[in-house]
């Protein structure tokens, strides 16, 4: 299982990167897909939606100042702008330019940040299945490569239609849709149409043969007071290494009516389709004997055949290769998703105010891997090799509503959340024929020879949250709140078959809840004056079970489930922030330390002698402690210039080994978490007169471990990237409205392993042996054409 459990990181700044410089903010599972073995979300949005109605590609003409946000919050935020996102390359995570924030680690194996199988983001060591997602308040789910509970924020809404985005390190607030934010929620969110008809247009075209088209129209206001726009852009690049594309087409469209002054209806509608070759996850080995080039044989059907044949025959590897694992033929991850939501916010008195949410999400998704572990059969084709595929399908369906009351000097805010959720999961192979290699990303439908295995589960979310904040005096503000979760999961595994006779199932049909009534959250923010504040919160969370076939409690057989009902515990958390700010014209600093317990960590343990086929059960081995400190200070020191730097100092550990039949199994008690460096860094030189803008960022990332024990890691890396930009200030209608960008990523080209745990963390690795690494992306240049038509 991809178990990157690190835990804990860091600290906090405050800090949202606006414009040209930085906006001041206070306020593995298992690679089933290729590997054989192996203030409240609501009132959050609702703010933003207004705060960037105006917002769209015409708006980089001007720069933004920095400016302090949300100063007096009782808890750690930060903010990143519309315009930062948009100084990255088009089609870019949004997550990369989160990535500067102290105490927050994203690192992927494709220069934009979007090859989902790479991605990888840790906050206070938290890795993505433990953080909240959402886009609009609409919950977005843990993010995991098979997500079985949502999407990626780069499958539900275009780079172009990003607006603010809004960190919460330590704990979202407690009416965040989430059911897995131990630590810490990210909040997306959409930008409105514009007042006035405009269009947009873009293009990008860069290294590996990487284009990408982009369009949007915007309305302007109708009769009758709604807007709308809607964007449309089709994206295509080749992988940096090896054969392969990485494309997607995608297209938003959100429209906005008022009804009178006092209610306001929005409706927002996605729809992508992406498709990616994946990269090869490399070892160390593999990296000291064939370099950081080393990928899929995706050109060589012949190879790959040679290499089939030697393991089922147990004849010699070709030459080049080492073992059947060395390098595959082929792998690909396809996704079409669709993503609505309406929403009506409504204003009952001048003290209460309220909205409620209807949204619907589907998801067809395949991960596909040509492998050497199972042959076609002669008559289908009689390949050495075979397409194994891991399918999902998801149909989900939810509600969400608040009141916010104002009563004196108290803001009482209340809500709720149900979502229903319908999975399908199944693994199947499909047959290739001798001659003639397959196609490179094509969908595997009703023609398979073997079903594996395949399940149905079903979640069903509850919770409701209720909170105040109460001014006790001019300086001093407490928050006080709590949420009650329930979620309750059930699982029917079916039948398998081969070539069409059924093989049964050893998987488990049955149910699991986890719950907690009372999960509080209270914070304080005392102002000392004008330029100087103190903060301190504390908050405890719940993390659900996952309901799928390869992660979670189902992902055993029917004895191993038997054995852990009544025994398994969700995972829990508990967090405590104390932070310092300052700010005046020219500087702006923040340090924040914390103190995080993590309970109950769940681990799939082999439970009894491996070899007589005892399976792994989901297991709680203990808990991770971890203590770190962020600092962030933005100095302003010449006109347009601007200087940014963070740092993040985490120690995270485990509690305690993990035992299986009372016996030791992993001796990893005080043992740095995996995945999570013990020191972050940025650096960022800023500059932006309105028309020329620009900014080069270094980014240092500390020795990270991939094994549980800390036998083996991969070096520490320091990355720079730079961007810059000229906006048209012309009256002449050619160019009014034109702006132009070039990126380069990895601007001194440096060599590095970017993901670790790809197909999962291990005990040990004493050989370098283990493939769970993913290289980093070489140098690579991209350039940018915008045009606004008005």
């Amino acid at each position: 299982m991809k178990l990157k459990l690190a835990l804990t990181t860091c600290l906090t700044g405050v800090f949202a990167l606006s414009g040209s410089g930085l906006a001041w903010a206070q306020t593995a599972p298992e690679k089933t897909d290729k590997v054989h073995t192996r203030k409240t979300a609501s009132t959050t949005a609702s703010k933003q939606h207004s705060a960037n109605a105006k917002q769209g590609i015409a708006e980089a003409k001007s720069p933004e100042s920095i400016i302090v946000l949300g100063s007096g919050a009782a808890r750690e935020t930060q903010t990143i702008s519309h315009n930062v996102i948009q100084q990255y390359v088009p089609g870019t995570s949004p997550f990369k330019a989160l990535s500067k924030l102290p105490g927050v680690m994203f690192t992927t194996s494709d220069p934009l940040g979007s090859y989902e199988w790479s991605q990888q983001i840790i906050i206070r060591g938290f890795d993505q299945s433990r953080l909240g997602f959402t886009m609009d308040g609409i919950p977005l789910g843990n993010l995991s490569y098979g997500n079985d509970n949502g999407l990626s924020i780069g499958r539900a809404l275009q780079t172009e239609n990003n607006g603010p985005a809004t960190l919460s390190q330590g704990a979202g607030s407690v009416g965040v849709a989430a059911s897995n934010d131990l630590g810490g929620a990210l909040e997306f969110t959409s930008i409105d149409p514009t007042r006035k008809f405009g269009a947009d247009v873009a293009g990008t075209v860069g290294s590996s043969g990487t284009w990408r088209t982009f369009a949007r129209i915007n309305s302007g206001e109708l009769k009758g007071g709604g807007r709308f726009y809607v964007s449309y852009n089709h994206q295509d690049a080749n992988k940096w290494k090896g054969d392969g594309v990485q494309k997607q087409d995608q297209a938003n469209a959100k429209y906005i009516q008022p009804f009178g002054e006092h209610v306001k209806l929005t409706v927002f509608g996605d729809w992508s389709k992406r498709a990616e070759n994946d990269y090869q996850d490399i070892s160390l080995a593999q990296i000291k004997k064939y370099g950081y080039n080393l990928d899929n044989i995706t050109g060589n059907y012949a190879l790959a055949k040679q290499i089939g044949y030697a393991y089922q025959n147990g004849t010699a590897f070709p030459s080049s290769v080492q073992n059947q694992d060395t390098s595959y033929f082929n792998a690909a991850g396809l996704r079409e998703d669709a993503l609505g939501y309406g929403r009506l916010d409504f204003d009952i008195t001048s003290r209460l105010k309220g909205y409620v949410t209807g949204y619907g999400h589907t998801n067809t998704g395949e991960g596909a891997w040509v492998t050497p572990y199972l042959p076609t059969p002669a008559a289908l084709g009689g390949s050495p090799l075979s397409t194994r595929t891991t399918e999902y399908d998801i149909h989900r369906a939810g509600f969400i509503g608040g009141l916010t009351y104002k009563l004196a000097n108290h803001t009482i805010e209340g809500g709720f959340w149900f979502e229903n959720n319908n999975f399908e999961q199944a693994r199947r192979f499909y047959p290739l024929n001798v001659n003639g290699a397959p196609s490179s990303t094509y969908w595997y439908q009703g023609n398979s020879f073997y079903t594996q295995w395949q399940s149905a589960f079903n979640t069903k979310t509850y919770q409701v949250h209720l909170g105040d904040t109460w001014q006790i005096l001019p300086a001093l503000k407490v928050n006080y709140g709590f949420k009650s979760l329930i979620v309750d999961n059930t699982a029917r595994a079916m039948s398998g078959n081969y070539l069409g006779t059924p093989t049964g199932t050893t998987y488990p049909s049955g149910s699991l809840s986890a719950s907690n009534g009372f999960l509080p959250q209270i914070g304080a923010n005392y102002r000392l004056d004008h330029n100087n504040e103190i903060f301190a919160d504390y908050s405890r969370n719940m993390a659900a079970f996952d309901s799928a076939q390869t992660s979670g409690p189902f992902s055993t057989t029917t004895a191993g489930f038997q054995a852990l009902q009544g025994k398994l515990k969700p995972e829990m958390s508990n967090t405590e922030e104390l932070g310092y700010r300052f700010h005046n014209r020219t500087i702006q600093a923040s340090i924040t330390g914390y103190y995080v317990e993590f309970a109950n960590r769940l681990l799939s343990v082999t439970q009894g002698v491996g070899i007589l086929g005892n399976a792994s059960v989901l297991t709680n081995v203990g808990g991770v402690t971890a203590r770190g400190v962020d600092m962030a200070f933005n100095w302003r020191f010449a006109k347009n210039w601007s200087l940014f730097a963070s740092y993040a100092f985490n120690n995270s550990f485990y509690d305690n080994n993990v035992y299986a039949d009372g016996q030791i199994s992993a001796q990893i008690k005080n043992k740095n978490v995996v995945g999570m460096p013990r020191n972050l860094a940025n650096v960022q030189l800023g500059y932006d007169d309105g028309r020329i803008w620009g900014n080069v960022l270094m980014q240092f990332q500390d020795r990270r471990y991939y094994t549980y024990t800390n036998d083996a890691s991969v070096p520490a890396n320091d990355i720079f990237n730079l961007n810059v930009g000229y906006r048209f200030q012309s009256q002449n209608w050619f160019l009014r409205g034109v702006d132009a960008q070039i990126n380069v990523t990895n601007l001194f080209d440096k060599r590095y392993v970017a993901t670790v745990g790809s197909t999962g963390f291990v005990n040990s690795d004493p050989n370098g042996t283990v493939q769970t690494l993913q290289a980093g992306a070489p140098r690579m240049v991209f350039f940018t054409l915008r045009k606004h038509f008005d």
